[in-house]
């Protein structure tokens, strides 16, 4: 029922792109940087230290780019989660205002590396559509829109209920915004584009070569890997959803949730432009997140969303999204599935991605489902602060990065927490 004939445990965007190889030198014994993670942050810091003449070597226990870095929907919108007020009633007005200018910032900087021959990504300015799943959501994004922050306005088109047919092919939502600014990009074309940049500057990256223990000396770091010893005068963590037990500090602060996608056996572009005009992203107001774009070619849709909770086979997941599909679109109801993949995004507890220096380790990490644009802006800042360059200040410092009681980095909470969140989405609450 669910399943066409070329379907795939496989991720989409891998169909059509390779993801690099890496290095197949051996290891340097010593280096000036070591980076523990190849995705967005990784081998965005990587080209800030190669270009200021550090060496510098970014390891992966996968291959390069192999986590949510070529695994999301491709969706870059504003990332802080937070509102404003919220913020500044937390850590004051000056830090709240300093982190909503870099949440503008890492859109204009991707779009700028985007746009540029050395960053092909399949950037496109799409828009996206922002549905209130109840009528109270809808009274509220309609407030919310009507009170934004005053100097960090955004470009927004409120479409009543009435209306939505030119904007989304379902009566599931009642009403929502348009935000014209969005973007849909391919997300392994940009790891693509990123790694060929650090390799540009001079970095070194590896794929498969696990960093298994670090252990301190007078000058840095002692790496210990499957294929021998790395000393490091430096180290950044940039595993974000993939932290383990090589940091248990970083690895009490993030907490790994499944983010599962399907791809559609190809359509009629004509029912994928109906049904998502102007090949929009869609998003929603529902806590168990929901993201839809289109294909590139517009011959699929991708749906994805948190449908499970430590789940790790994408096939058993295929019918609950299917389901969650076809609530919002019925014409799709004997659509089947081509590809399904999944990949571990870093939530913090305060919904806030962070930055620092604790005992000696650099860090980016914790993007919410955000990591789009700010994984590669916070990865060029961590990169750039490495140097001693001032412009990898960043407001995100003054936040303290917080753990919970019994949090050792396995989510055991997760399981409750996603039926209740389920159940709140149904009761509309």
């Amino acid at each position: 029922m669910y399943f066409a004939p070329d379907y795939a445990p496989a991720c989409f965007w891998q169909d059509d792109v390779d993801l690099p190889a890496g290095s197949s030198a051996e290891l340097p014994a010593v280096v000036d940087v070591l980076i523990i993670g190849a995705g967005y942050t990784g081998l965005s810091a990587a080209s800030e230290t190669a270009r200021a003449g550090r060496s510098t070597l970014v390891l992966d226990a996968g291959p390069i780019g192999g986590g949510c870095s070529s695994r999301n929907g491709g969706q870059v919108s504003f990332s802080i989660k937070p509102e404003l007020e919220q913020l500044a009633s937390l850590h004051g007005p000056a830090v709240a205002a300093g982190i909503y200018r870099e949440g503008f910032a890492a859109i204009a900087e991707l779009r700028e590396f985007a746009q540029s021959p050395a960053g092909e990504c399949d950037w496109r300015p799409v828009g996206g559509f922002y549905g209130a799943h109840t009528a109270r959501h809808f009274v509220e994004m309609c407030r919310a829109v009507e009170s934004q922050p005053r100097g960090f306005e955004v470009p927004v088109r409120i479409v009543p209920r009435a209306e939505q047919a030119r904007d989304i092919g379902s009566d599931y939502y009642h009403g929502g915004i348009v935000y014209p600014d969005d973007v849909a990009l391919h997300p392994a074309r940009l790891v693509v584009a990123l790694h060929a940049r650090a390799v540009a500057a001079g970095a070194v990256a590896h794929a498969g070569c696990a960093v298994l223990a670090l252990d301190r000396n007078r000058d840095g770091f002692i790496a210990h890997t499957g294929r021998g010893r790395v000393a490091a005068r430096q180290v950044l963590i940039a595993t974000n959803g993939y932290t383990g037990k090589l940091s248990p500090w970083h690895r009490r602060r993030v907490i790994p949730i499944g983010s599962y996608i399907i791809a559609t056996e190809r359509l009629d572009p004509e029912l994928v432009s109906r049904l998502l005009p102007h090949g929009r992203n869609l998003g929603d107001t529902r806590r168990l997140v929901v993201y839809v774009r289109p294909s590139p070619d517009g011959r699929r849709i991708l749906f994805g969303g948190r449908a499970a909770a430590g789940e790790r086979d994408v096939s058993r997941c295929v019918p609950r999204l299917h389901a969650m599909m076809r609530q919002l679109f019925p014409e799709l109801a004997n659509t089947r599935v081509s590809r399904a993949w999944m990949g571990f995004v870093a939530y913090t507890f305060d919904t806030m991605p962070h930055f620092g220096v604790h005992d000696g380790l650099y860090y980016a990490l914790g993007y919410c489902g955000q990591g789009v644009p700010s994984a590669t802006y916070y990865g060029r800042r961590a990169g750039l602060r490495m140097t001693g360059n001032p412009a990898g200040t960043t407001a995100l410092e003054a936040l303290p990065f917080r753990t919970r009681p019994f949090y050792t980095g396995t989510p055991w909470f997760l399981p409750a927490a996603v039926m209740g969140y389920r159940i709140r989405d149904a009761l509309g609450v």
